[in-house]
Parts: structure tokens; C-alpha cells; sequence
């Protein structure tokens, strides 16, 4: 009965939560404006993850800054700047803090307002988040881990492969900033020598919500806002004529194009599968003389996206990827599972304080960022404090969630693989501290995507790679406090996650930004 209890109250919740017309809650840190201590002005010459070459895009020459048409900008300008609303001043102390920055955090905070898993319907089926119909319930999308992870690297791709482009157009045509035209203009931003045509910011906002549109569609009224903000903001704070905008704005959308023309044909469209393949799935793990996994839910809900480990990888081929997947898992009958099993039940029969704190901190499940979130959170507070340009900043984050992709592809492909039964599955005494996700067991999410962040992240910020490593074991053992992994789910996902990192790190070597 009481089991029962938990079940309604649970669902009830989410039903209610999902129902909510959320808002989203802008984060508004009091970071620093962003004044990079190196500009990266070599930047239009480091390699793209994506998109090919700058004679793609056709960005037109600027008109001279001695030409009529530049002059009467600069007036405009002028008056943009005067007679500051509270409003517009916030705005400009939101955006100047770095709009790399802000991207991220709006990403995450899209991702945890649409990561709620869908209420059933009265025939005791499951509804599925639709693109084409993105408003009517189930809203898409339903940002899971795996969703999630795609979502921040194809965005953090679509960011950094724009700004190589601007770099080499800035090198290219070269036109001044404003300020260094009119010494009357005083920006309200950090001044900087780079070139000003296109603007950087406005090539940031035309990337992000041209392909934030493409994964977030429900959410377009509100990143228009965001991205019109970002654009007003540079000729508010006369940092940007309205040609460097208009330029820089059509320049990221250009290449975000580039970017969905790859995400619409990896494979994505095709992960969640059909009945008849998710039967597949379970006969071939009992044909192997295993237990399989199943739905821990009433009505049992469908796997979440069984064939994501389809989807095409961003740093390696799809080649690599059965010598990337790691060996089975141990036998449900042999004795080192009942081992295993038996270390599980102890720690959720005897909880302490600092591993429920560890399994709280790391749960990263419904209504949150997810796991690859929580990294970019992590991230994000470390990258504050080093001065990185705009360019760099994209440029770590897109290695950063691009080993996060991969690494749940790598991850989802061992686990409907092997599709190996839970803890409490094989012993019923086991009483989990945390939520059960609706997929199998072998490997751990949390410990595969945090030996990949924590790898990549070692080599972006040396003097804490040991620090992350330690957080990702962290994360790894939190799925084992919380009595729903094994250790070898979290051995292997940590070891997966770490070759993942490395070829992340391989294509830092090489990128031409070190």
C-alpha cells in the first residue's frame, strides 16, 4: 500500500508539473563583464567542428567608416545610447558578462523546464512529445539525458564554428569598433582591438536561436526576446553599429543552418524506436541466458530512445564505436553480481549522512539540467575566472559537450546492448534512495558523461584536473549510493567516458586554438 501511495503522489506531481505553463527564470549572476585577457584575433584560422570553410557564407564587405552610410550610423548610434531606460541597462548588464555565458545558461535552464517524462493516457499508453505539434501535451521537447546532451553540443558547435567565421571575416575586412572611429562614442562594455565587422554577439545570437528553434520550437517567442536583447544591447552600449549586427546576425544563422542540415541526418529521428524492436531487445538478452531489464513504472513506460546509440558521433566515426563499447557486464547469476548486489543492498540499508549529500548533489533527475548541465555548470564557474575571448569560450564548451554527446551515445548503445536488469530488479530487498531511471542498468549515464567532462576538462584547466576527477568519481559512486547501479556500471562508464574525453582532447591538440 505504501508503495502504492509513493507511486500516486509521484505521478501526481509530475502530472502537475508537466501541466504548468512554466516560465523560465533568466539566471542573472553577478559575473564580471567579460574583458578577455588574450582577444584570440588568429581565431578565423582554427579549425571548425562542422561547418567547412568561410567562402560558404557569403558576408558582404562593409561600406568604409568615411562613407555617408557609416557616418549616419554612427549618429544613430549616438542617440541609442542616450536616455538609458533601468530596463536597457539591465539588459546590457546581463549581455556584457559574455554571450557565450548566457547561452549556456539559458540552454539549461530550456533543458530542465522540458525535462519532465510524459503522464500517461487513460488507456494506459504514453503519449510522445511531437516537433511538428511542439505546443499540444506532451510539449516538445522531453530533454533527457541523451536529448539534453545533443542539445547543448549541436548549440555550443553551432556558437564556436560561427565565430571562427567571424574571426576571419573580422581579419578580412578589418573595420574599426565605433569607439575607435568617433572618440566622442564612450561604449559601456570593456573596449576591444579586435575589428568590429561582423559583431560577435550578434553571430552568437543568430547561431543559438537558429538552432534553439530547431530543438527548443515551443520556446521561440521567448528566444526571440532574448536574441533581439543581445542585438539591441551592443548599439545601446555603442559598442556595434546596426551593420556589424545585421552582418554578424545572418552570418551565425548561415552557419547554424550548416549545423542542422548534419543534426537532421545523424540519426536522432529514428532513437526511440517501435514496439516491435523493443520486444527484440529483451528476447535477444533472454536469448543469452540473461535477465533482462524492464520498466519499473505503472503502466510500464516505453525505454527511453533505445536506439540513440545509433545517433552519429561528433569525434569519432560510427566505426569506433563497437571497440568503444565495453565488455558485458557480469552474469545476473554469477557470483560476482551477487557480490555486487550485496555491496549495493549495504549501502542503501545503512545511508550516511555525506553519501546521501553526494547522492542529492548528483541526482540530476526530473525538472533539473540533467547530468551533461551539471557539468556545464561546473564548467562555467571555472571558465568565469580565466578571461577567455568569446571565441575560446565557445570553443571549450563545444569540446565539453561534444565528448558529453558522444558519450551518451557510446552510453545508450552498451546499455540496450547488453540490456542487463537493475539492483533491485535481481534483489527486491533492495530499496533504492533515488530515482529509478526508465532504462537499463550497464553502463552508468552519470559515470560515463563525467569521465568524459572530467578528461576534457583536465586538459582545458589543468591546475584542476585532478579536482575533476574527483568529482566524477563522485558522480559515478552516487549512482551506487543511491542503490540503482552496480560498481561495474560505474567502473566501465567512467573508463568509457575517459576514451571519449581523450579523443576530445586529440582534436584540441590539433584545432589550432593552442
Amino acid at each position: 500500500m505504501k508503495k502504492v501511495f509513493i507511486y500516486i503522489s509521484t505521478c501526481f506531481c509530475l502530472c502537475y508539473l508537466a501541466s504548468c505553463d512554466k516560465e523560465i527564470e533568466e539566471t542573472n549572476a553577478a559575473y564580471p563583464a567579460l574583458q578577455p585577457s588574450k582577444t584570440d584575433a588568429d581565431a578565423g584560422t582554427w579549425t571548425t567542428m562542422i561547418a567547412a570553410s568561410a567562402t560558404d557564407f557569403p558576408v558582404p564587405a562593409p561600406q568604409p567608416t568615411s562613407s555617408a552610410d557609416y557616418q549616419q550610423e554612427l549618429q544613430e548610434l549616438k542617440k541609442a545610447t542616450q536616455n538609458l531606460t533601468s530596463e536597457q541597462k539591465r539588459i546590457i548588464n546581463f549581455w556584457k558578462a559574455g554571450s557565450v555565458l548566457r547561452w549556456n545558461e539559458i540552454m539549461r535552464e530550456l533543458v530542465a523546464k522540458h525535462n519532465l517524462p510524459p503522464y500517461q493516457n487513460d488507456d494506459n499508453t504514453y503519449p510522445v512529445p511531437s516537433a511538428a505539434n511542439p505546443f499540444a501535451y506532451p510539449i516538445f521537447p522531453f530533454s533527457n539525458p541523451p536529448y539534453a546532451a545533443r542539445a547543448y553540443a549541436y548549440v555550443s558547435i553551432a556558437q564556436y564554428d560561427a565565430l571562427v567565421m567571424a574571426h576571419h571575416f573580422k581579419t578580412a575586412f578589418n573595420r574599426p569598433a565605433p569607439y575607435q572611429v568617433d572618440n566622442a562614442i564612450q561604449p559601456m562594455v570593456p573596449k576591444s582591438d579586435l575589428a568590429a565587422y561582423p559583431s560577435e554577439d550578434a553571430v552568437i545570437a543568430g547561431a543559438s536561436i537558429e538552432m534553439m528553434k530547431l530543438l527548443f520550437p515551443a520556446d521561440l517567442e521567448y528566444l526571440k526576446k532574448m536574441a533581439e536583447e543581445e542585438k539591441n544591447y551592443r548599439l545601446w552600449s555603442g559598442a556595434n553599429v546596426k551593420s556589424d549586427i545585421a552582418a554578424g546576425d545572418s552570418l551565425g544563422r548561415w552557419v547554424a543552418r550548416k549545423i542542422i542540415q548534419r543534426a537532421k541526418t545523424d540519426g536522432m529521428g529514428a532513437a526511440g524506436g517501435n514496439p516491435a524492436l523493443w520486444t527484440k531487445l529483451e528476447d535477444d538478452c533472454k536469448a543469452k541466458g540473461e535477465t533482462p531489464w524492464y520498466s519499473l513504472e505503472t503502466p510500464k513506460r516505453p525505454p527511453m530512445l533505445p536506439f540513440f546509440g545509433n545517433v552519429k558521433p561528433i569525434l569519432f566515426g560510427t566505426d569506433a564505436v563497437p571497440s568503444l563499447r565495453p565488455g558485458p557486464p557480469p552474469s545476473a547469476t554469477s557470483a560476482e553480481m551477487k557480490k555486487e548486489l550485496d555491496e549495493v543492498l549495504n549501502y542503501t540499508e545503512n545511508p550516511t549522512r555525506e553519501r546521501m549529500r553526494i547522492v542529492n548533489f548528483w541526482a540530476d533527475g526530473v525538472g533539473t539540467y540533467t547530468p551533461p548541465g551539471h557539468w556545464n555548470a561546473i564548467a562555467t564557474e571555472d571558465f568565469v575566472k580565466k578571461g577567455y575571448s568569446e571565441v575560446r569560450w565557445a570553443r571549450n564548451y563545444a569540446l565539453l559537450n561534444a565528448s558529453m554527446m558522444d558519450a551518451a551515445i557510446m552510453c545508450w548503445n552498451t546499455k540496450y546492448h547488453y540490456f542487463n536488469a537493475r539492483p533491485c530488479q535481481l534483489n527486491p530487498k533492495i530499496k533504492t534512495l533515488t530515482g529509478v531511471p526508465n532504462f537499463p542498468a550497464y553502463i552508468s549515464g552519470h559515470s560515463t558523461f563525467s569521465g568524459a567532462a572530467a578528461t576534457i576538462l583536465g586538459y582545458l584547466v589543468p591546475e584542476k584536473a585532478a579536482e575533476y576527477k574527483t568529482m566524477a568519481l563522485e558522480a559515478s559512486n552516487s549512482r551506487m549510493y543511491g542503490g540503482i547501479h552496480y560498481r561495474s556500471d560505474c567502473q566501465a562508464g567512467l573508463d568509457t567516458g575517459g576514451k571519449i574525453g581523450d579523443y576530445a582532447i586529440a582534436r584540441a591538440k590539433t584545432d589550432g586554438a593552442d
